[in-house]
């Protein structure tokens, strides 16, 4: 009987162990299956599974670049938010970590910011370590339904486990809504050298407000801005970004602001525009220059495309680094919830530089993909300098697909009166894709018209061409090309102009050529390169 017993012991442990490998073997498939899916970014941070939306919480230490995300992990349609994260040692390669903050009693847990609390004026570390803090809106959606307006307050929470674990303050909501805004969200942290404290920038209806802290847990109202100044509509003000920044090539420094606008943007629905002033440690005060540039109902976008949103930078990048580092929501409002994506739904954009330059027209940011990518390049091919008249094909040239690929271009516009120059993505289906510049009109544009599916926002999604002004008066058009899979990224001359958009082809776009139409020939060079998968 004891042999028997054993034996049947031994079974069981072996069947056990088959079925274990099986079921890791499953989820492997499942997560190979779902890295793959039509449509998903594959060089692009995107949630594992289901709804993604504002980048939240960015800041790093200890050698991890936090990104916090408004996550519902339910349904891959908005939901009752919650902080999803991931971490980044490279900018480029994210591992996916457990959910971080969820909703309350005091409600969802809507987007916002964190800090390294270095000082530990929060009294919030331990064992000599400093904490980190985040700061976030609580939404609460019984006060909501039942029809009052305060439903909207701030709170924090802190970990000392480098992010993977949270606590939430007992003393929340840190900041009340005393003047009943309907929308009073979205904090953003930075503490303020001058002023020996912590500032916290929020969206308050039509406007920002600034309220300041010595410990992140008592907070008293500083000052307003923008009431008179920028774009406004039907829409709020939302995810402001208050931070310091060195002028390029100078030792001046100044402050950025921005500010995200539903709806309003250049484009239709939702984008990111910008101010540049000063802060005392109290007072936002817009450049003069700038002042003019911006009265109300006038803006200055940071990405002038259909689909980069919720733009915010990452807090306590390492001083050695020098960067302004920011990423985005990569999607609209206007169908982000009925894009034709199933299991995920929504990314990031690329991470970006961030640099201020001082210009004829003023203060300006440049925008620039972040130097890290470089390391995702694979098979290259290069463009000796050559005329184009008409197109030029380069799919069989490549050797790779342009679906995932790189793009860096110059082209000679001495002679181009007229021109329509830029690059097409196509397919077997007929479908294509076209982002370019238009010499007769001084535009960049993008094209998605005939690129694949919109029938899920026929009205919204491909009704007309994007466009964006060339603000660049130089003879060498450059542009700094992204593809990927589903998405389009542009930085034209250095960053002055950057376009961001999506598309939905029904199958891989595998033909790519150069084009210049409608003028003369034009000389064009430069490289393509493959890009490789961050994904296992």
């Amino acid at each position: 009987m004891a042999k028997n017993s054993s034996f049947f012991v031994l079974t069981l442990c072996v069947i056990g162990v088959f079925l274990y490998a099986c079921q890791e073997k499953l989820v492997e498939t499942q997560a190979r299956t779902t890295n793959t899916e039509q449509h998903r970014p594959q060089f692009h941070f995107s949630p594992a599974e289901h709804w993604m939306n504002d980048p939240n919480g960015m800041v790093y230490y200890e050698g991890e670049y936090h990104l916090f995300y408004q996550h519902y992990p339910d349904s891959s349609v908005w939901g009752p938010m919650h902080w999803g994260h991931a971490v980044s040692t490279d900018l480029v390669h994210w591992e996916h970590l457990p959910i971080a903050l969820y909703p309350d009693s005091l409600g969802f847990i809507f987007s916002g910011s964190a800090v390294i609390d270095w000082n530990n004026t929060s009294g919030f570390g331990k064992d000599g370590k400093p904490p980190m803090v985040a700061m976030f809106t609580l939404h609460n959606r019984i006060k909501e339904k039942a029809g009052q307006n305060d439903f909207e307050t701030q709170g924090i929470a802190y970990s000392n486990d480098r992010g993977r674990t949270w606590t939430k303050f007992s003393g929340n909501p840190v900041i009340a809504n005393m003047n009943n805004e309907r929308d009073f969200r979205d904090p953003k942290v930075v503490w303020v050298e001058s002023s020996k404290q912590w500032v916290v920038a929020i969206a308050t209806g039509n406007h920002i407000g600034f309220w300041g802290s010595s410990d992140l847990k008592k907070w008293s109202h500083l000052s307003d801005f923008g009431e008179e100044y920028g774009v406004h509509s039907a829409g709020a003000w939302e995810c402001p970004d208050l931070f310091p920044i060195n002028v390029d090539g100078t030792g001046e420094t100044k402050w950025g602001l921005f500010v995200n606008i539903n709806p309003g943007g250049p484009n239709g629905g939702s984008a990111t525009q910008y101010f540049i002033g000063s802060f005392d440690g109290k007072t936002f005060t817009l450049d003069p220059d700038f002042a003019a540039d911006v009265p109300k109902g006038r803006g200055i976008w940071l990405d002038e495309g259909k689909d980069n949103y919720a733009s915010v930078t990452w807090s306590d990048v390492p001083k050695s680094d020098g960067r302004r580092l920011f990423t985005g929501w990569m999607s609209n409002w206007e169908y982000a919830n009925v894009v034709p994506t199933t299991v995920w739904r929504n990314a990031s954009t690329l991470p970006r530089s961030l640099t201020l330059v001082k210009t004829e027209a003023g203060y300006r940011f440049l925008s620039q993909p972040v130097k890290e990518l470089e390391k995702l390049r694979g098979k290259s091919c290069e463009i000796p300098a050559t005329q184009i008249s008409g197109s030029l094909d380069l799919s069989e040239k490549l050797g790779f697909t342009p679906s995932r690929s790189e793009l860096i271009l110059e082209f000679d516009l001495i002679n181009a009166d007229g021109t329509n120059l830029g690059v097409e993505l196509s397919n077997s289906k007929g479908e294509y894709y076209r982002i370019g510049y238009n010499s007769a009109k001084n535009q960049f544009y993008s094209d998605r018209t005939k690129a694949g599916n919109h029938s899920f926002s026929p009205d919204k999604f491909a009704t007309s061409i994007h466009v964006a002004p060339r603000v660049s008066r130089d003879q060498t058009l450059r542009l700094h090309l992204f593809f990927d899979v589903a998405s389009a990224e542009l930085f034209a001359d250095n960053g002055a102009t950057v376009m961001t958009e999506l598309y939905f082809p029904s199958e891989e776009y595998n033909q790519v050529k150069l084009f210049a139409e409608g003028g003369n020939p034009l000389p064009v060079k430069g490289t393509v390169y493959q890009i490789q998968r961050i994904w296992k």
